[in-house]
This record gives C-alpha cells, structure tokens and sequence, in this order.
C-alpha cells in the first residue's frame, strides 16, 4: 500500500506580499526580529533568544504544519523580497475546527497596512484550506495597532482573560479577540 501523499504547503500571495514556507535559513531574520524589544514588548516570544534557541524557534514554526498542529508563514515583500516578519496558526483545534493566530513584522514595515493584508490572506486560508469555523487571537493591553489590525480583519474583542499568561516573569492578561467563518471583514 502507498503512503499518502502529504498535503501541499499553503504558499500565499497578495497584492503586495508573499506568504511562504518557514525554513532553516530564516533563523538570521527571525532572530534578529526577536532582537527588537519593540516587537517582543507585546508577545510571549523571547527577546533577543541565542542562535540555537532562535533556530529551535524556526524549526517549530516549520514542523507545525507537517504535524498538523499548526501553520507558520514567511511574509516577505512581493517585489524586493525583504524579510517583513511572520504569521502563524499557532494552534489548531482539529475536533473543533478553531486555530490559535499569532504574527509579527520589523518595525520599518508597521503602518502600511501590510499585516492587515497578511492576516487576510490567512485568515482566507483558515476559513477555506484548513476548513476553520473559527480563528482567535490575543494581544495585551497598549498593544493598540495589533487590535486594530484584528478589527480589520473582521475578529471582535470578547474580553479579557485575567491573568492567562505567564511569561517574562509576570502574569499577563489577555484581550482576547475571535472571529467566525461567516463574520465580514472591514473594507
């Protein structure tokens, strides 16, 4: 009997970016996006991880989708190719048809729109390739751009979640935002 054939790589395109597979060789960018306290100030992520932490970091965000515990992208410029950052389902809830979106971008890239455009694409990609009902996310409190681009993007606030998270040696509280197959997205 043949092994099945394992399902193809969701490679995305927009009108501005690409959306494609995590390898290996992305560990030098992702590292050094990790290096930015402004873009770990508002996630669980370790800040400024070394080498061997940040490539352990890469390669889980590569195995998720071949597991089929998740989905991790690349988003790069679509014409200069320039690493912007990341996006991913950092979980999926098979039985319940319910993933877990998460995603960060070099700050040179913030304010043109362009994770709103990422997390369409993916959010596109959950509904229809991944046959999600529905897809959350949260942020932590000040993190006002990251809660907008959710809005944008069709999700609602439906509260906090006292104290869910405990990292960088605290307790956080989660605003936690979710949207379902049937919700618009804003124009």
């Amino acid at each position: 009997m043949a092994s099945p054939v394992p399902p193809r790589f969701p490679a995305l395109t927009t009108a501005r970016l690409n959306l494609r597979e995590v390898t290996d060789e992305d560990t030098r960018n992702f590292r050094n996006l990790l290096s930015i306290p402004e873009v770990v100030r508002y996630t669980n992520w370790p800040e400024s991880p070394p080498p061997v932490e940040a490539l352990g970091l890469v390669r889980g965000m590569a195995k998720a989708f071949a597991d089929e515990q998740g989905c991790a992208w690349i988003i790069e410029d679509r014409q200069t190719c320039d690493f912007v950052g990341a996006i991913h389902f950092n979980y999926f809830i098979s039985s319940w048809k319910c993933a877990g979106l998460g995603y960060e971008a070099h700050p040179r890239f913030w304010g043109h729109g362009l994770m709103t455009e990422a997390v369409r694409a993916i959010v596109a990609c959950g509904h229809r390739r991944f046959a999600l009902n529905r897809i959350e996310a949260w942020t932590l409190e000040g993190n006002g751009a990251s809660d907008r681009v959710l809005e944008k993007c069709g999700f609602q606030f439906e509260g906090i979640q006292r104290q869910k998270g405990w990292f960088k040696d605290a307790f956080h509280d989660f605003r936690l935002f979710g949207r379902i197959a049937a919700d618009p997205m804003e124009e």
